[in-house]
């Protein structure tokens, strides 16, 4: 081989291989891998939250035409005089605790009253109450317990309603992670050169529709 297909060949593999790319180019591609794989692993760690958030947005457009199987039973105790503690300072939490063990309830104490003659207040969770009402006179304690059913259970958990403040995280970390899963995917079209005008044309026409839908139809 000659001296000049040798510097020939060479000055081909430096063109070849090792030649930078422009920084506009290595920022794009880096982009795009980083998009794609926080694409990938948000979309596979929330794809639980997504599911049970999509089917219990149809159940709450739809709670009355599911919500069956609500049981409501009438409970009576008694209460010691000890949990009733004196009449000018009743002893609040072994009352609410007499109770919630004697009769099996649970939920979150609501709207505790302390009047002269009775004590009112409510256990409250997701599809579920115990209204109690005490006569402290007689140390008597009369329950509704109302259970709503399965539909109304999630349809709470959906809202957020009574439902503490470990899930009303769960709400708030879902909705961070949907919101990057869909700005990712949005990020992800600039990048698909054959779809992305008619995939940007198919996101703009899905919200005008919802804007017009909403202007037009929603009281």
């Amino acid at each position: 081989m000659t001296t000049a297909s040798t510097e020939a060949t060479g000055g081909a593999a430096i063109a070849k291989g090792r030649a930078p790319q422009p920084l506009s180019i290595r920022l794009r591609k880096q982009t795009a891998i980083v998009t794609r794989w926080l694409h990938i692993y948000l979309s596979m760690v929330s794809f639980a939250v997504v599911l049970f958030f999509a089917v219990t947005g149809l159940t709450l457009n739809h709670a009355e035409a599911l919500s069956h199987g609500e049981r409501v039973r009438e409970l009576h105790g008694t209460l010691s005089a000890q949990d009733l503690g004196p009449k000018d300072n009743p002893d609040k939490l072994a009352i609410v605790e007499h109770v919630r063990n004697t009769d099996g309830l649970h939920g979150a104490v609501s709207d505790m009253r302390v009047e002269d003659d009775t004590i009112t207040f409510s256990l409250r969770g997701p599809g579920y109450s115990a209204d109690t009402t005490v006569d402290r006179a007689a140390r008597t304690y009369q329950v509704t317990e109302t259970r709503a059913g399965f539909v109304a259970v999630i349809n709470d958990l959906h809202k957020g309603r009574d439902t503490g403040k470990a899930w009303s995280w769960v709400i708030d970390v879902s909705a961070v992670l949907l919101t990057l899963v869909s700005v990712t995917g949005l990020v992800l079209i600039f990048f698909v050169y054959k779809r992305r005008l008619s995939g940007l044309i198919l996101a703009v026409a899905a919200t005008l529709v919802c804007v017009l839908l909403y202007r037009l139809y929603v009281p």
